[in-house]
């Protein structure tokens, strides 16, 4: 099968869309399927094969985010000399304009992946003013899909409600074989060089920015330390806009030696940091699908989250962690009643148990299955459009 990946953002650029992307067709292609993605360009991006770089209308957003021009006509041109089967197209907008045209005019199957909760997003170009009409945008939107994917079952349900024009699959995030396989050395040297003498280390992955809750998680920190005592430390890896006020934040809460501003990290090696830790703590309320959750897990870490879309599909109380309501007294209790039990290597064991049930192989083949399911909605679709034509043109010869 020949798939045209499409999407308005991909590496270099470090998000879960990109890494959702970079594995399943890493995956598709190991299964031996052809799989071109079309993404925009970036700086310091790095030249592949079968990957159609079009071009963006600004580069070097905060973040290192580029803002696509999907209106590129090196897009048509590539995708016509490809003769797809399939589109996969993983944004509403933008690219999702291009990829609706070019499976109208190519007559080519389109799946839609909805990734993302975007009225949650809408405040970075100043649009929060629309976050009501995004339901029915995205309802308008799967009129022209033969499939949509989910990629959690909340999200399924939540798409339920919105009432899309398509049938709904669910196909998570898989993980890579190595992500299963941190490097023992390596987490010893981290963990010795980010715990220091303190006896707990926790971790959180993410965006540097608002939607990520990470104020909540700061106030928690201090509680724990005014509760607690300062036996611990926090890696907060990522990078984003709220930096430097989290930063400050954490100066004024008194936290600034117990908590650790990482940066970037490569995302091949935050598993060592995740296994290095005794906790990955997860306060976002914005996911669709939490993919550090279960990279964490991978690496053999429970998860102490809140309760909320895309952590309930991942997180069993007491087996891989734990979830708890918006409460920083709640989350903190948590966090001192699992220290004091000492449950975490009983939880361990569970994170690990869960994490492999999202092996990425499986997902892809999971995936081809939906591609054909497309293909064969779109053919019987322009069939019965055929046969209702000559139906039409039957009756008027006829009168």
């Amino acid at each position: 099968m020949k798939i045209a990946m499409m999407t308005n953002n991909y590496k270099p650029f470090v998000a879960g869309v990109p890494i959702s992307i970079e594995r399943l067709t890493d995956s598709l292609r190991s299964l031996g399927h052809e799989v071109v993605v079309f993404a925009p360009s970036y700086d310091e991006q790095e030249e592949e094969t079968d990957v159609v770089r079009y071009k963006a209308l600004i580069r070097g957003v905060t973040g290192g985010f580029s803002v696509p021009n999907s209106l590129d006509f090196e897009i048509e041109r590539r995708f016509k000399e490809g003769d797809f089967d399939v589109i996969h197209v993983h944004h509403p907008m933008m690219i999702g304009h291009t990829a609706k045209y070019l499976s109208w005019k190519y007559h080519v199957p389109m799946v839609f992946t909805y990734h993302t909760r975007y009225e949650q997003y809408l405040h970075y170009v100043g649009l929060s003013k629309l976050q009501g009409i995004m339901p029915a945008y995205i309802r308008s939107y799967t009129k022209n899909c033969d499939m949509v994917i989910a990629p959690t079952p909340l999200m399924k349900e939540y798409l339920g409600q919105i009432q899309p024009d398509a049938d709904i699959q669910v196909l998570p995030t898989g993980l890579p074989k190595d992500s299963f396989v941190p490097k023992e050395e390596k987490t010893m040297l981290l963990r010795k060089a980010l715990a220091g003498e303190k006896n707990h280390l926790f971790c959180t992955v993410a965006r540097l920015a608002k939607e990520k809750n990470l104020v909540f998680l700061l106030n928690c920190m201090k509680m724990l330390k005014d509760l607690w005592g300062s036996d611990f430390r926090l890696v907060l890896i990522g990078d984003g806009p709220q930096r430097s006020e989290l930063e400050k934040r954490a100066g004024k809460l008194g936290i600034r030696d117990e908590v650790i501003f990482a940066g970037k990290i490569p995302n091949q090696e935050i598993k060592n940091y995740c296994h290095a830790s005794d906790l990955f703590l997860f306060p976002s309320l914005s996911e669709t699908q939490g993919i550090v959750l279960l990279e964490s897990m991978a690496a053999g870490t429970p998860v102490v989250a809140l309760r909320a879309t895309g952590t309930q599909d991942v997180v069993v109380n007491g087996q891989n962690g734990y979830m708890t309501d918006v409460s920083e007294r709640e989350f903190t209790n948590k966090l001192m009643d699992i220290l004091e039990k000492k449950e975490i290597d009983l939880l361990r064991q569970g994170a690990l148990e869960t994490a492999q049930r999202y092996s990425s192989m499986q997902i892809a083949k999971e995936a081809i299955l939906v591609y054909a399911q497309a293909i064969y909605k779109r053919n019987e679709k322009q069939r019965l459009n055929h046969k209702n034509r000559n139906g039409k043109k039957d009756m008027v010869y006829l009168g």
